[in-house]
């Protein structure tokens, strides 16, 4: 049960699962190679290899891509993060999975034509990370140049263990996360899913 585990034994637990994911391990390889300012490969392909891992599932099973974020303010150009992603393309040449390349610096230009609400600047790339829909995606994994893996989790690693996927109503609209929680129960019908939270005084 790594999700009553102390903290430290509970990242421990992390690493060891996501290596059970090879397509995991040699992204955060290749990625490393590529070293972009404050990079951490994120979300799905994270939290999903656990669920898969737990659930006696492949490790790969359901995972549609491999989250790339960095953060670089000093050039917010379509240009630099397109640079970014050709790099990523021969970097991640080969391998059986899409990596997708972000410039976490660079979101508010387009979030609120995708998602409908306004998204101010991010400071950093854990600060974009802060902002999913889900508590459970709220999780950074990059592997420093000494090799020690950094993992950034600020709601922890317990929900991500035990399969409980939590709302994080901090920017993403409600239909953002029903819509991944109502695809994510598809492929994993162990999840629990806590209901987006009612505004006060409408209940």
């Amino acid at each position: 049960m790594p999700g009553r585990l102390p903290l430290d034994q509970q990242v421990d637990a992390l690493r060891s699962v996501l290596l059970h994911n090879e397509v995991l391990a040699d992204v955060l390889t290749r990625a490393a190679a590529l070293r972009l300012p404050d990079w951490y490969l994120t979300a799905g392909c994270l939290f999903q290899t656990v669920w898969n891992v737990t659930t006696g599932r492949p490790a790969t099973s359901g995972i549609k891509d491999y989250d790339l974020f960095y953060f670089d303010g000093t050039d917010l150009s379509w240009e630099a993060e397109d640079s970014a992603i050709r790099a990523g393309r021969t970097a991640f040449a080969g391998l059986p999975a899409e990596v997708e390349i972000r410039n976490e610096a660079r979101v508010h230009l387009w979030y609120e034509e995708k998602f409908g609400v306004p998204c101010p600047p991010h400071r950093s790339t854990e600060a974009a990370i802060d902002c999913f829909a889900a508590t459970t995606c709220c999780l950074g994994v990059r592997l420093e140049p000494d090799g020690r893996w950094r993992v950034y989790a600020p709601h922890g690693l317990s929900d991500v263990f035990n399969l409980v996927v939590r709302p994080n109503p901090v920017l993403a609209p409600r239909e953002v996360y029903e819509t991944k929680t109502a695809r994510w129960q598809e492929t994993w019908p162990e999840l629990t899913v806590l209901p987006w939270p009612t505004p006060l005084g409408t209940g």
